[in-house]
C-alpha cells in the first residue's frame, strides 16, 4: 500500500554526447575511457557494443545516490564501493501473480533462510518505495506473507485533519505469515487508497474500521493483531493481495483518478468520505 503522498523519482537515460570525447581523435585504450569517466561532471557507466568496444551513457539520476563516479564504474576498476544489494522490482497490475490466490508457508519453513530472505527483501522494498505495506505477491512470490509499518514521518506528509479523520497513528513493523483476517463490528469508512502495484492512481474503497488478524511472526510464533482505523485498512488491503485482489477490484465506481487529481471533487452520486 502506498504512502500518501508517495515520494518518487524519475530516472532518464540519454546518449553520451560527443562533447565529452572532443579530444578523442582516434580510438583510445580502455584506460583512457575510464579516465574520461572520472573527469565527467555526471555519473556515467560503461556499456559494451556488439563489436566488443566500450560505449558510454550518462544517467540523469541525482548524484547523491552515488558517492563518486567510480561508484558506478568501480565494479570494473576494482576500486569502487561495495556492490549495493539489488532489490526485487515491485510487480505491476496485470501480472498473473497479483490476480491469483497465494499459498500458505509451511510452518516448518518459516525459519528457513529462504523465507527469512523473502521477508528481509519485502521490508526493504516497502521502505524504499516508500509504502506502508507490502504483500509477497508484489515482489512476484505467491506466498501468504505481509509486512506493514507506518511512521510519524510518513504521517507528517499528510494534512493533520486528514490523518485525524482516518484515525491514522504510527505503529512498528509487523511481519505476518499465513494471516487470517476477521472483520469486527459493522462500522465502515470510505477513503482513498493507493497501491505500489497500481502506481500513480487512487480510488475510494470502503473498509471495516476494526479487524482482528491472526498468524505467525517471522520466528514462527503465533500472534494476534487487533487493529482499528488506518492500520485496519492497511491490513485489509494487504490481505486482499493474498487472495489475488487489488483495491481497484473493490473501489467505489467513478472515484478512480490520478494522484494529480486527488483533490478534485468526487463525481455526483459518489458517497462522502469518512466513517459510515
Amino acid at each position: 500500500m502506498e504512502s500518501v503522498p508517495r515520494l518518487s523519482q524519475r530516472v532518464l537515460s540519454v546518449p553520451f554526447t560527443p562533447k565529452y570525447l572532443k579530444s578523442c581523435k582516434k580510438p583510445r585504450p580502455l584506460t583512457s575511457y575510464l579516465m574520461q569517466i572520472h573527469d565527467c561532471q555526471k555519473p556515467v557507466f560503461i556499456q559494451w557494443n556488439l563489436q566488443g568496444r566500450p560505449s558510454l551513457c550518462t544517467d540523469l539520476v541525482s548524484v547523491k545516490n552515488y558517492s563518486s563516479t567510480t561508484a558506478r564504474a568501480g565494479w570494473f576498476l576494482g576500486m569502487g564501493e561495495k556492490k549495493k544489494q539489488v532489490l526485487p522490482d515491485i510487480v505491476k497490475a496485470g501480472d498473473p501473480v497479483l490476480h491469483e490466490p497465494t499459498q500458505d508457508v509451511p510452518l516448518g519453513e518459516i525459519g528457513s533462510e529462504r523465507i527469512q530472505k523473502i521477508i528481509d527483501e519485502m521490508v526493504k522494498v516497502m521502505r524504499n518505495a516508500p509504502g506502508v505495506g507490502l504483500a509477497a505477491p508484489q515482489i512476484g512470490i505467491p506466498l501468504k506473507i505481509i509486512v506493514l509499518e507506518d511512521t510519524n514521518e510518513y504521517i507528517s506528509y499528510a494534512p493533520k485533519d486528514e490523518t485525524k479523520a482516518q484515525d491514522r497513528r504510527p505503529f512498528d513493523l509487523l511481519v505476518i505469515i499465513n494471516p487470517k483476517l476477521k472483520k469486527k463490528g459493522n462500522k465502515t469508512a470510505l477513503f482513498f487508497e493507493g497501491c505500489l502495484s497500481v502506481d500513480g492512481f487512487r480510488a475510494v474503497v470502503e473498509r471495516h474500521l476494526e479487524v482482528e488478524v491472526g498468524g505467525f511472526d517471522r520466528n514462527g510464533k503465533a500472534i494476534k493483531v487487533d487493529a482499528s482505523g488506518w492500520q485496519a485498512r492497511i491490513l485489509q488491503h494487504e490481505y486482499d493481495h493474498l487472495d489475488g485482489t487489488l483495491y481497484v477490484d473493490k473501489m467505489v465506481p467513478r472515484t478512480f483518478r490520478t494522484v494529480e487529481n486527488l483533490d478534485l471533487p468526487l463525481a455526483a452520486g459518489c458517497p462522502k468520505l469518512g466513517v459510515r
